[in-house]
């Protein structure tokens, strides 16, 4: 056996040393990879800081309050002990960031007070949106500056049936109605939803997006499905070439060259006709267009591409009205608008459901509606007999990618 001598006890006391030291004071790992600072505590539990708006709230007390209609951000500050030439003083702050005469009523906020005797005002944020919010800093040399709520997408799944309207059905659904808008946009290049059957049948896949546990009317449909008129119609999100369309079971895009309706879900209210009694004129005459009533200021869109060829007002008739000419064949007429939509004029490039103009009652007209006419190489048709032509399909390279997607969103329609 060999002889352990003094020296060899020193070495190995001095290593197992240093691996104690080392076991004692390494930091330890986090999940994310990250490594803790080293921090000594007692036995009691950490309280944990909780942040509002990207602030601290322990060391404030926090009032909420909407903004009322009237009140600006002076008026507001001033409640809360600021003077006038402190808010001057914040406003210059504000430049390049945001414009304090855009404070609108309706819109909450909250002041953050120090819990000292003198509670002042440490912070004032405005809720810009649900998303976004403004922080006026007052402390010390004042700051102005940005923050956004953090975003969160859930996965939801709907089926029902049509009662009345698709909007109703969302509502007995538990669903947003919005989502209705969102599905119109999808179908009405194949769906005439202002034509919705009793009993028809939706079936969707979508994600909404949430703030702060508050749901917000943004939707991402990841499949869809609707039983009208005897015929079931799917959608399914693909990329090709770069973008994201919606398709039908063969591979064919449902967004065709136009919309069904100029714009989104209002009641008809006198049909194409060759011989129609009209409530002003009290006689009858020919209607080569559809009506569509819809109150005052409802958005109403371009049904395709195309440049507009006329501007003007007819007061013994259409009113405010447009023409759109789309290619060599259709020519699209928007007739008793309120106002024209900014920057709409002769001869603009206007893109498929883009606003043009807004419902009302101008000219010839009883109530507000939208008078919508088609032509074809110069004639009128009836609007609602227009077909529309799909964009570009899937393409050969891509149908087999295409099949396994379109299979295994189809199956889980099925199944919902």
């Amino acid at each position: 056996m060999k002889k352990v001598t003094s020296k060899h006890c020193l070495l190995v006391g001095a290593v197992l040393g240093v691996a104690v030291l080392c076991w004692v004071f390494w930091p330890k790992q986090r999940g994310t990879g990250e490594l803790d600072e080293v921090a000594v505590t007692d036995s009691a539990e950490v309280e944990e800081i909780v942040y509002k708006y990207g602030i601290p709230d322990e060391p404030y007390t926090v009032d909420y309050g909407i903004v009322k209609p009237g009140q600006n951000l002076s008026f507001i500050l001033g409640d809360h002990g600021l003077s006038r030439r402190d808010v001057h003083r914040l406003n210059e702050k504000a430049e390049g960031v945001f414009d304090v005469r855009k404070v609108r009523s309706g819109q909450a906020y909250a002041v953050f007070k120090t819990k000292d005797s003198i509670s002042r005002t440490a912070f004032f944020v405005y809720e810009e949106s649900p998303k976004t919010y403004v922080v006026f800093d007052l402390r010390d040399d004042y700051k102005v500056y940005r923050g956004e709520n953090p975003v969160e997408w859930r996965c939801r799944t709907l089926k029902g049936n049509v009662e009345t309207s698709l909007w109703v059905a969302m509502q007995k659904s538990g669903a947003s109605p919005q989502l209705a808008m969102s599905l119109s946009g999808i179908f009405g290049w194949s769906i005439d939803f202002f034509d919705l059957q009793k009993q028809d049948e939706f079936r969707v896949i979508y994600e909404q997006e949430y703030v702060n546990d508050v749901s917000l009317p943004n939707f991402r449909v990841l499949a869809a499905s609707f039983n009208h008129s005897d015929s079931l119609y799917y959608a399914i999100p693909f990329e090709q070439d770069g973008e994201v369309l919606y398709y039908g079971l063969t591979g064919n895009s449902l967004e065709g060259a136009f919309l069904k309706a100029p714009l989104d879900f209002y009641r008809i209210s006198s049909r194409f006709s060759n011989s129609r009694y009209h409530p002003v004129l009290k006689r009858y005459r020919a209607h080569h267009g559809v009506d569509y009533a819809a109150p005052t200021g409802t958005p109403v869109y371009a049904i395709g591409n195309g440049r507009v060829i006329a501007k003007g007002y007819q007061a013994n008739g259409g009113g405010n009205y447009l023409k759109i000419r789309h290619n060599s064949v259709y020519t699209t007429t928007y007739m008793h608008l309120s106002r024209f939509a900014k920057g709409i004029k002769v001869g603009s490039e206007v893109k498929q459901k883009e606003v043009i103009g807004y419902v009302g009652s101008t000219g010839l007209s009883t109530g507000p509606h939208l008078d919508f006419r088609v032509y074809e190489h110069g004639k009128p048709i009836n609007p609602l007999t227009v077909k529309s032509q799909p964009k570009k399909p899937v393409s050969a390279a891509n149908m087999a990618r295409f099949i396994a997607v379109r299979d295994t969103l189809v199956k889980q329609l099925q199944n919902l």
